[in-house]
């Protein structure tokens, strides 16, 4: 069994150290003796996202986006396909809000790739801090670290999770992030993946069932993340 990893424009879209997600992914595969590989793309390289299992966009400023939304449009219709045909497809915070119809700034309207029925919209004050959901999609707690000026309205979409400490998607502080068949958008980073093994292992699990359907995950030790998980539930809701 092989999984190939895409993480694009991780040379522009890496401001949250997302860069830790892809090792949380690759370490958890590697040690039930899965051969992982990872494809780094830039700006300017061609995607073939026939070759991947894994998509992964990460974060960036508001002028990285716009680069990189340019470059998105051009390989929409690609993208699009891969996501319709249940392509597993990570996107943290710039790379959420990309997926929708637009983000609007206070002077100007970014245009987003339309995948998702979500826009956003720029206000003050920034979201930052400390958050914790409670997320039917894997049965428990996904944890993380918030810092965006951004809010973004999802519509009908199914939320990754209902907020019980933080802010979310929206000053209404309820839901946070977006799962769509199997794409996981959120605005969760600090990385996301490291502290949250069940979340990591559910990606895992997606993208290996496109190849084999009869594959289960084995067993591993998850001592450290769950310590670094269980740390942030007791510290903010207990």
């Amino acid at each position: 069994m092989k999984i190939v990893i895409g993480h694009l424009f991780n040379d522009l879209l890496n401001l949250y150290g997302d860069k830790g997600n892809i090792a949380a992914l690759k370490n958890r595969m590697e040690q039930r003796g899965i051969d992982v590989e990872v494809k780094t793309y830039g700006i300017n390289d061609d995607i073939n996202f026939d070759e991947l299992d894994i998509v992964f966009i990460g974060g960036g400023s508001d002028r990285e986006q716009l680069l990189v939304c340019n470059r998105l449009k051009e390989i929409k219709s690609d993208l699009t396909q891969y996501v319709e045909d249940n392509g597993v497809l990570i996107a943290v915070c710039g790379g959420y809000q990309l997926l929708g119809h637009y983000y609007q700034l206070e002077d100007e309207k970014i245009e987003g790739l339309g995948i998702l029925d979500i826009y956003t919209e720029q206000k003050n004050p920034r979201l930052i801090g400390n958050i914790i959901l409670e997320s039917d999609i894997i049965n428990t707690t996904v944890v993380g670290f918030e810092n965006h000026g951004g809010r973004t309205y999802i519509n009908n979409h199914t939320p990754l999770g209902k907020v019980v400490y933080g802010n979310g998607n929206n000053d209404s502080k309820d839901f946070e992030g977006v799962v769509y068949k199997n794409v996981i958008a959120t605005y969760l980073h600090g990385p996301l993946l490291p502290k949250n093994p069940i979340l990591t292992d559910y990606i895992i699990k997606c993208a290996i069932l496109n190849k084999d359907k009869d594959f289960s995950l084995c067993e591993i030790d998850s001592e450290y993340e769950l310590k670094a998980h269980n740390y942030i539930i007791e510290r903010f809701l207990k």
